[in-house]
């Protein structure tokens, strides 16, 4: 008994088939979409923290304070003197160190002077063995409108 599939072709072979097969294609872009999707989630995931919140705290000023200016120039002012290098600024600053309760460094640095300037008093400070050092900023227009 014998079985005869498709149209029977006068010399019996087979017909090319000229178009591209794109079912595994597509297969293959369904798998990787899929994998895709449950590994972004898995990417993503951070670690769990308490991230600080964002505060305005008023500058309490107290006398044994320490005010370091750094200008646009990049000169630093200690109060309303100028200090004429970073050694001399080390020396003063170590004086203040030793003093019991450390007194706080707050730097006001210019908004055009460069980010070096500040770092240097930032070093000096960290030479000098201060702990606490603080940035004195304003807010932002719109906010200190509100306040």
């Amino acid at each position: 008994m014998a079985m005869q599939v498709g149209p029977a072709d006068a010399g019996g072979e087979d017909q090319l088939n000229n178009t591209i097969n794109t079912t595994p294609l597509v297969d293959v872009m369904l798998v990787l979409l899929i994998i895709f999707l449950i590994t972004i989630p898995v990417v993503t995931q951070s670690i769990k923290l308490e991230l600080p919140r964002e505060r305005n705290v008023p500058t309490q000023t107290k006398p044994e304070n320490v005010v370091l200016s750094v200008n646009r120039d990049g000169e630093i002012y200690w109060g309303m003197e100028r200090v004429p290098d970073i050694e001399a600024l080390v020396a003063r600053l170590k004086v203040e160190s030793v003093k019991e309760p450390q007194p706080e460094v707050h730097i006001r640095g210019d908004q055009d002077v460069r980010y070096e300037a500040v770092g240097r008093v930032v070093v000096a400070c960290q030479r000098a063995g201060i702990f606490k050092v603080g940035f004195i900023t304003e807010p932002p227009a719109g906010i200190a409108a509100q306040q």
